[in-house]
């Protein structure tokens, strides 16, 4: 694995210092280049937790994937890069209030001038900025977010709707990527598991972002919103085209 051809997979500028300022600069670029997708998993293709795998899937196969991967790569990156970062788990809120499997959703943490910032490039429509641990609010242009602290160590990663609504929970306590074997077996083959039931593919744009969803091929950009429902056979096509991927 190599650090600079992974920097080079999302446009990624080579820069020699952990500051927060490029810590930004790489969350961004990298959803902004590498999609959030649930191919292998629809396919029946095995998901193993292995950053290695990760890199020749993400990096020399211009593929994405989800939580796992995308974090788990990224966290890699972030360390070879001089980041002090580690895996978290969090607990995906549903929109219905109910909550998903516990802990069973990846994410990063950076400890970074004397602080803690929540990194998540694998969590499809969100934030593309790391936040800070302090409750401060943080925008761009898929909306306004925070982290808000219910006690020592539990926090909730929320999201400006039309009240502060919460998107997952989670601690700061490390985890290794093995930790996450049973939840990633499970988003792979439940049928109680939202990856499991249809095609998922999207990706941030400067404006807004692109998904194809079985297919429905949405675009938005600004408070433009187009929907369209496409033809099955032109899936492989769509996919290249806005996702560069070839399956």
């Amino acid at each position: 694995m190599n650090k600079e051809t992974y920097l080079n997979r999302f446009n990624a500028e080579k820069k020699k210092e952990a500051t927060l300022d490029y810590l930004y600069h790489l969350q961004e670029q990298h959803m902004l280049h590498i999609p959030f997708e649930n191919l292998d998993v629809i396919y029946k293709t095995p998901i193993l937790l292995d950053v290695q795998r990760f890199y020749q899937k993400i990096v020399e196969h211009h593929r994405g994937g989800f939580c796992y991967e995308l974090n788990g790569s990224f966290c890699w990156l972030l360390e070879q890069l001089g980041f002090d970062a580690h895996l978290i788990s969090a607990t995906v809120q549903k929109e219905d209030g109910s909550w998903a499997l516990q802990d069973s959703h990846a994410a990063i943490l950076v400890h970074l001038d004397k602080r803690l910032y929540l990194a998540d490039v694998g969590f499809g429509d969100s934030v593309r900025k790391p936040i800070p641990l302090t409750g401060e609010t943080v925008e761009d242009v898929s909306g306004a977010y925070r982290v808000e602290q219910l006690d020592g160590m539990t926090y909730d990663l929320q999201k400006q709707e039309t009240t502060w609504k919460t998107k997952y929970r989670f601690t700061t306590d490390e985890k290794k990527l093995q930790q996450f074997a049973p939840m990633c077996e499970f988003n792979q083959t439940s049928l109680d598991a939202p990856f499991t039931k249809t095609t998922l593919t999207t990706i941030a744009t400067e404006t807004g972002r692109i998904t194809l969803s079985g297919t429905t091929l949405i675009i938005t950009a600004g408070e433009e919103r187009r929907k369209k429902e496409i033809n099955e056979q032109d899936i492989p096509a769509l996919l290249q085209k806005y996702f560069y991927i070839t399956l």
